[in-house]
């Protein structure tokens, strides 16, 4: 399960469930904002408003009751918060993956779930403190943060100014790996 960023579903969603369809992964990338995309943080913040929090959580929730229990969900910025409002309801998933973002932790944390993250350093979004906050709460579960220097918030769309080719490529393929320890 792979949520879309604050953007809607774009073209950089499909490149990447190609890359974990390409080794054999099932990938659902439910259309949260109903086709709707934007271009730009601040029309996409709209968009959101625009769309309502009770239609994205209704079409997320629809998209997760039908996937497997052990599923791994994943998520791009908001998208990576969305996992959040999920994984206490799933404890036989197989693990998560936090692109640009974090999802408030389930509590407690399951002990030794797989969690593979991924986030700028600067984020423009949030500082340095916020995720160390989060790193210190993550209790019994097994996280393997990943930081990317000097990438922009979303390093994966070569659509946006934040985009970094070797951030991106860092990226998937550790994700590539993540989802083969699984």
């Amino acid at each position: 399960m792979l949520f879309h960023s604050i953007l809607g579903l774009r073209p950089v969603e499909h490149a990447i469930a190609a890359a974990f369809q390409a080794d054999g992964h099932t990938v659902t990338l439910p259309d949260l904002f109903a086709g709707k995309s934007a271009d730009n943080y601040d029309d996409a913040f709209a968009l959101r408003k625009s769309v309502g929090t009770k239609a994205i959580m209704e079409r997320a929730q629809v998209a997760v009751k039908a996937a497997p229990p052990e599923a791994v969900l994943s998520g791009v910025s908001f998208g990576a918060s969305l996992t959040g409002e999920f994984w206490t309801d799933r404890p036989q998933m197989a693990g998560a993956i936090l692109f640009a973002g974090i999802a408030e932790w389930m509590l407690p944390p399951t002990p030794a779930l797989p969690i593979s993250v991924h986030i700028a350093r600067p984020d423009p979004f949030d500082d340095e403190e916020y995720f160390a906050d989060w790193v210190a709460q993550k209790g019994e579960a097994n996280l393997d943060m990943h930081r990317y220097d000097g990438a922009g918030h979303y390093f994966l769309d070569s659509s946006l100014d934040d985009y970094n080719e070797g951030a991106a490529k860092l990226c998937l393929d550790r994700s590539r790996a993540f989802l083969k320890g699984l």
